[in-house]
């Protein structure tokens, strides 16, 4: 799968979302449960859901016990992400288990679905900015600067799709290899948050 389709699904996951543009809104996938394509859509579902709760938090008037419950949906969808994005690495450890690794391979500075979690992130940014570059009410120079960064965000897209388009190649053939560092979340467990545990 080509990671250009992969950010398209993120894109249509995000127009999707906005239709509605509730946290509470239910996750419609269109892809059958159980493939790669579910899950994708599924993760950028989580990311979009956190972009809008991270912004429900940020006023200065927000109520305190309204602030609180939703620090806590966050740490929640955090780690609901990082398991998501483990899920996604699985695939491309299923994916590349039989490919020869040269002795010579080296390991990528991240995992592909970490890589992924950036182009996740990297489609809303450029949702976001489209609706900055199409308002009628701020300044030239306001518009000027939005147009600008929505232009490198673009750029960005360009040349992330293609690193790790690079990056799925040299792992097909063995140039890199895979090695996944599961995530050692220690802030929502009650076992190893010194925070929780000493609670007790």
């Amino acid at each position: 799968m080509k990671v250009n389709d992969i950010f398209d699904i993120f894109a249509r996951q995000v127009a999707e979302y906005h239709k509605i543009d509730s946290v509470d809104a239910p996750l419609m996938n269109p892809f059958s449960e159980g493939s790669f394509e579910h899950l994708l859509w599924e993760k950028s579902h989580v990311d979009t859901v956190q972009w809008h709760l991270e912004d429900l938090i940020r006023p200065d008037d927000v109520d305190p016990v309204e602030a609180l419950q939703l620090k806590r949906r966050i740490d929640k969808s955090n780690q609901i992400r990082t398991d998501m994005v483990e899920q996604m690495d699985d695939h491309y450890m299923r994916q590349f288990a039989k490919v020869a690794v040269r002795p010579d391979a080296k390991i990528n500075t991240e995992t592909p679905a970490w890589a992924l979690d950036r182009l996740s992130i990297l489609a809303l940014k450029i949702y976001h900015f489209g609706i900055e570059v199409g308002r009628k009410d701020v300044s030239v120079e306001q518009h000027e600067r939005c147009v600008a960064k929505y232009n490198t965000l673009l750029e960005q897209k360009s040349d992330l799709i293609s690193a790790i388009d690079d990056l799925l190649q040299e792992l097909s053939k063995g140039e890199k290899k895979m090695k996944l560092y599961r995530q050692m979340k220690m802030y929502n467990d009650p076992q190893l948050n010194p925070m929780l545990y000493g609670k007790k």
